[in-house]
C-alpha cells in the first residue's frame, strides 16, 4: 500500500477534489469538506457539494450525482471504499474491510508524518521569571509548549526549543536594592533561597512604595547592573544560579527540556542595533522622550503606541522579543517562530507581529511566519483564579507533591499488595501524567477548573483511563509471551473490529489537525475515544482460543490501539507505566 494512504482522510479528500474537477462542474474554489461520518451513514462523508452548489446557484443533488459518478471511475476509490449518494449532496463513503486490514498490516508501528519535514520552527515556551519560584501559572505554557514541540518533531520539523527567561528588568533593581539592604550573604543560601528571594522581593516593593530614597536607590541599582558594576552583576548572577536550580529540577520531573536558555539578559547588548534599524527604515519615532512604533492603520493600536525604549532609555521586553525574532531568524534560520504564552499578552504579540512584518519587509528580509499560542486560566473550584487560602498563587512545586500523594492513595487502595517502590513509582507516573492530561485535554483558549477528583478518576477522558488502558495491552502481551504474528490471511468481520480499525486509521489525520490549529486537545480526545473502542471491542471479542487467522488480526488490532496509545500519550508528554 502506498506511503500517501496513511493519512486515509487526507488522500481521500485530494481524489474526491480531482475527480470533481475532471468533470468541468467543479472548479478550484471547491472544498470537498470531507468528515468522518455518522456511524450509520459511514466512515467519512462528502459535504462540500452543497456550499458549493449554493454559491453556483445550481441544485446540489444533481452537482452530487455529477462527482460521484466521476468519483467511481477512480480506481484507488474504487478499490478501497464504496460510495453512495445520500439526502440533498452528501456523498457517503464505507472503507472495504480489506482495506481497513491491509492499512493495519502496512503501516502498524509507522505513522511518523513528514508534513513539515525540511522546516525549521523555534518555539519559545514556559520562560519563567527568575527569582521567583514557578506557580500554577506557568504550568500551561510549559505543558502545551512542550506537546507541541512533541508534534512538530513528529511531522518531521527541525524544531528548537527556547527557555525565554525573565532574567533582566526593573524588578533587579528593587531586589538587589533589598538584598543590600538586608545585608544578604546570597552565597550561603541554601534549598530555600528563591522563598528568600521572594520575601525581600515583597518587601523591596513595599519600602519603594513609601520610601522616595528607596525606590531612588532601587532605580541606581538597576543602572548599575545594566552599566556592568561587578558587584550587582554578582548578585543578579548568584539569584539567577538559584533559580535554574529551582527551575530544572521542575522540568527534570515533568520530562521537558531546552536546546537553548537564552533569556532576556542575552540581547541587553543587540538592543542597540535594533533601535538603529527601526529609526533608520523609519518605523520607530520619538515620543515624550521613548522611542515607539505606532500601527496607525489598525483599529485597536493606531492610537497605543508599541513601546520599545523606555524615555530613561532603558529596554523592555518589546526591544528583547524583537532582538530575539531578529537572532532567531539570523542564527537558527527560522522558518517559522512560536511563543505559548496566556492570553493577556495577545495584544503585545499582535503588535510584535505587525513590527517584525513591517521592519523586515521594509529590509527585503523573507518574513518568518510568527503564531501567538495562548491559554486561558487554570481556576479553583469557585471560578476564580487559583490561589492558595492567604492568596498567594499556588506553588507548582506544591502542586506536583499533592498530584503524586492523590495518585498513591488510588493505587494504595487498589493494589496494596505491590512493593512500596512499585507503588511510588506509578504514584509518580500517574499524579504528574494526570496534571498534563487534566490541561492539554481542555480546548487551549478555555478557562479550566482544576479538580483533583476529575483529574485522578479512573473512568473518563483521563490519563489514569488511558494509562490503565495500556497497562491492560501490556498484560495481553506479558501473557503471551511474544508480540503477535503478522497475519497473511485475515479479515475485519466483527462489528467491534471494524469501529476499532476504523478509529485507529484516523490518528495521522488527527495528530495532522492538532498540528495545523496547534491545539493539543484534539488528540487527547480522539485517545479517549480510541481507547472506549479498545474496550468495546475487546469485551466482545475472544482473542485467544480462536482460530490463528482471527486471533491474529485481533491481536493485530491489539498492537496497534497499544502503539498508537503510546505514541499518542507520549506526543502529549505523558510517560506510559508497564502495569497500573
Amino acid at each position: 500500500m502506498e506511503s500517501d494512504w496513511l493519512d486515509v482522510r487526507a488522500k481521500l479528500a485530494d481524489l474526491f477534489l480531482k475527480a470533481a474537477l475532471r468533470t468541468g462542474a467543479f472548479d478550484k474554489s471547491f472544498d470537498p469538506e470531507l468528515r468522518v461520518a455518522e456511524p450509520r451513514f459511514g466512515d467519512f462523508q462528502v459535504n462540500g457539494v452543497l456550499g458549493f452548489a449554493k454559491k453556483q446557484k445550481q441544485n446540489p443533488r444533481k452537482l452530487g450525482e455529477v462527482l460521484l459518478a466521476s468519483a467511481l471511475e477512480d480506481p484507488e476509490l474504487d478499490t478501497r471504499c464504496t460510495l453512495e449518494l445520500s439526502g440533498p449532496g452528501f456523498i457517503n463513503i464505507h472503507l472495504k474491510a480489506e482495506f481497513l486490514f491491509q492499512w493495519l498490516r502496512r503501516f502498524v508501528g509507522r505513522c511518523e508524518l513528514n508534513t513539515l519535514s525540511g522546516k525549521t520552527v523555534v518555539i519559545d515556551y514556559s520562560s519563567p521569571n527568575t527569582a521567583k519560584e514557578m506557580h500554577v501559572g506557568h504550568l500551561r505554557s510549559m505543558i502545551i509548549g512542550e506537546s507541541i514541540q512533541r508534534l512538530l518533531r513528529f511531522a518531521g520539523a527541525k524544531v528548537i526549543r527556547d527557555n525565554h527567561l525573565g532574567d533582566w528588568g526593573t524588578q533587579f533593581g528593587i531586589l538587589i536594592m533589598a538584598v543590600k539592604r538586608a545585608h544578604l550573604d546570597i552565597t550561603r543560601l541554601g534549598s530555600d533561597a528563591l522563598e528568600t528571594f521572594e520575601r525581600l522581593y515583597r518587601e523591596g516593593v513595599a519600602l519603594t512604595q513609601q520610601d522616595g530614597q528607596a525606590l531612588e536607590q532601587a532605580r541606581q541599582e538597576l543602572v548599575k547592573l545594566q552599566q556592568g558594576d561587578p558587584e550587582n552583576l554578582a548578585i543578579w548572577q548568584k539569584i539567577n544560579e538559584a533559580s535554574y536550580r529551582s527551575f530544572d529540577e521542575i522540568y527534570r520531573q515533568m520530562g521537558v527540556a531546552f536546546d537553548y536558555v537564552l533569556g532576556e539578559s542575552f540581547y541587553r547588548d543587540r538592543v542597540d542595533r535594533i533601535y538603529t534599524e527601526l529609526q533608520a527604515v523609519g518605523l520607530a519615532e520619538e515620543n515624550e522622550g521613548a522611542l515607539v512604533i505606532f500601527h496607525r492603520e489598525h483599529e485597536r493600536f493606531k492610537d497605543q503606541p508599541f513601546l520599545i525604549r523606555k524615555s530613561d532609555g532603558a529596554s523592555n521586553y518589546a526591544t528583547t522579543d524583537l532582538a530575539a525574532v531578529l537572532y532567531r531568524v539570523e542564527e537558527f534560520h527560522a522558518d517559522e517562530i512560536i511563543y505559548v504564552t496566556d492570553g493577556r499578552q495577545q495584544d503585545h504579540f499582535q503588535q510584535l507581529f505587525l513590527s517584525v512584518e513591517k521592519w523586515f519587509q521594509k529590509q527585503h528580509r523573507p518574513v518568518p511566519v510568527l503564531k501567538h499560542v495562548w491559554f486561558g486560566t487554570v481556576l479553583g473550584e469557585d471560578g476564580r483564579a487559583i490561589k492558595t487560602r492567604s492568596g498567594d498563587p499556588v506553588k507548582l512545586r506544591q502542586l506536583m507533591e499533592e498530584a503524586i500523594h492523590w495518585a498513591y492513595a488510588m493505587v494504595d487502595e487498589k493494589n496494596s499488595e505491590l512493593a512500596e517502590s512499585e507503588k511510588q513509582e506509578i504514584a509518580r507516573a500517574v499524579g504528574l501524567s494526570a496534571i498534563k492530561y487534566a490541561d492539554l485535554s481542555q480546548n487551549r483558549t478555555n478557562d479550566y477548573v482544576f479538580s483533583w477528583q476529575k483529574m485522578l478518576a479512573p473512568e473518563g477522558n483521563t490519563a489514569p483511563y488511558l494509562l490503565y488502558a495500556v497497562a491492560r495491552l501490556n498484560a495481553l502481551f506479558r501473557k503471551l509471551g511474544v508480540a503477535p504474528k503478522q497475519p497473511s490471511i485475515g479479515a475485519i468481520t466483527t462489528s467491534e473490529e471494524r469501529a476499532l480499525a476504523c478509529q485507529i486509521i484516523a490518528f495521522p489525520s488527527v495528530v495532522r489537525q492538532a498540528i495545523d490549529d496547534l491545539r493539543p486537545h484534539y488528540l487527547c480526545t480522539y485517545l479517549y475515544n480510541l481507547a472506549s473502542e479498545f474496550s468495546s471491542f475487546y469485551n466482545a471479542n475472544r482473542i485467544l482460543g480462536e482460530a490463528d487467522t482471527v486471533r491474529n488480526t485481533r491481536l493485530l488490532l491489539c498492537q496497534f490501539t497499544r502503539y498508537v496509545l503510546k505514541t499518542g500519550l507520549s506526543l502529549l508528554g505523558i510517560e506510559t507505566i508497564e502495569k497500573m
